[in-house]
C-alpha cells in the first residue's frame, strides 16, 4: 500500500504536467476539483468506516480553528506550491525539491528540542544543500538549470511539506486522520473556489485530458492518501514514509520516458542526495529519541 501509494502520487505529478503543458489546463481549477471532490470521498470514508461524527471537531472551537489553518497553510499550500512548481519546471524536479522538507522537520524539531542537530541530521542538511544546488544550477554558479520562479515554488512546496506534516500533530491525536485530512481538503477547496471556480472549465478536452485527470483525482489523491494512511496504521509511519520515498523515483523516471524531460547525470545525482536525507533521517540515535520521547 505504501508503494503504490508512493507510485499514484508520482503518476499523478507527471499526468500533471501534461495536462498544464500540453492541453493549458488551468492549475488552480485542476487543485479545486482534486481537493473538493477527494475531501467529499473522505468525509464519506470517515463516516462510513471510520464510524466517526463528521461535526465532532467543529464543536471546539479551539480545534476548528487549527483545522482551518491546516486546511490553508498546510493542505493548500503543499497543493498549490507542488502543482505551481510542476507547471513552471517539470514533474520529476518538482517532486525531488519538495522531499527537501524532512530536512527542514528535522531542523524545526531541533530548534523546537533546544538541541544541537546530531551527525546524521548535519549529513541531511549538506546533502539535502548540495543536492539542490546540483539539481537547479548543473554545478555553474552563474546560471539555473529551471527558472527562478520553479525554484521558488520548489522550495516553498518543501515548506509547505513541513507545515502539512508539523501543524495537525495535535488533532491527529484527537480525530481519526480521514477526518483531519477530509476536512482539510474540503475546506481547502472551498476557499481556492473563490480562486478558481470549479465549474470554470478551461483547455482541450479530449480522452486523455479525461482520464488523466481522473488519475489525479482518484488515483493521485483518494486512493493514494487511503493507502498511505492504512500502511501508517500497518507498519507504522517511519516504515512507510521510508517506501513512500518511491514517489520522487517514479516521478523522474516517468517523465524522462514518457515527457522526454531532459535529465542528466548531474540532475540524477542531485535527487539521489536529495532523497538520500529520508534515509539518513530515519535513523535515530538513541538520545535523539529520549529527547522526543520526552517531547511528546
Amino acid at each position: 500500500m505504501a508503494v503504490l501509494a508512493a507510485l499514484f502520487w508520482g503518476v499523478s505529478g507527471t499526468f500533471a504536467q501534461f495536462l498544464f503543458q500540453q492541453r493549458g489546463i488551468n492549475i488552480e481549477w485542476l487543485i479545486t476539483i482534486r481537493l473538493l471532490i477527494s475531501g467529499i470521498c473522505l468525509l464519506l470514508y470517515a463516516k462510513l468506516a471510520d464510524k466517526t461524527e463528521l461535526f465532532e471537531i467543529w464543536k471546539n472551537k479551539k480545534d476548528a480553528i487549527q483545522l482551518v489553518v491546516f486546511s490553508i497553510t498546510g493542505m493548500l499550500a503543499v497543493q498549490y506550491t507542488y502543482f505551481a512548481a510542476i507547471k513552471y519546471s517539470n514533474a520529476a524536479t518538482a517532486t525531488v525539491l519538495q522531499y527537501a522538507g524532512p530536512v527542514i522537520i528535522a531542523v524545526y524539531l531541533a530548534f523546537k528540542n533546544k538541541r544541537v542537530p546530531v551527525l546524521v541530521e548535519i549529513a541531511a542538511i549538506v546533502l539535502a544543500v548540495l543536492g539542490t544546488f546540483l539539481l537547479v544550477t548543473h554545478g555553474d554558479t552563474s546560471s539555473l538549470s529551471v527558472s527562478g520562479i520553479a525554484l521558488f515554488f520548489g522550495l516553498a512546496s518543501a515548506v509547505a511539506l513541513a507545515v502539512y506534516t508539523l501543524q495537525p500533530v495535535k488533532l491527529l491525536s484527537k480525530y481519526k486522520s480521514s477526518l483531519i485530512i477530509g476536512w482539510g481538503m474540503f475546506c481547502a477547496g472551498i476557499v481556492f473556489s473563490f480562486v478558481k471556480a470549479p465549474w470554470d472549465i478551461q483547455g482541450v478536452w479530449d480522452m486523455q485530458t479525461f482520464g488523466y485527470t481522473a488519475f489525479i483525482v482518484l488515483f493521485g489523491t483518494l486512493i493514494a492518501f487511503y493507502f498511505y494512511l492504512s500502511a501508517v496504521q500497518i507498519i507504522g509511519g517511519q516504515k512507510t514514509s521510508l517506501l513512500a520515498s518511491m514517489e520522487p523515483l517514479s516521478a523522474t523516471i516517468l517523465a524522462v520516458l514518457w515527457l522526454k524531460v531532459s535529465y542528466s547525470l548531474i540532475d540524477w545525482i542531485g535527487s539521489i542526495f536529495i532523497i538520500s536525507t529520508i534515509f539518513l533521517l530515519s535513523i535515530k540515535p538513541k538520545k535523539v529519541k529520549i529527547i522526543q520521547e520526552r517531547a511528546d
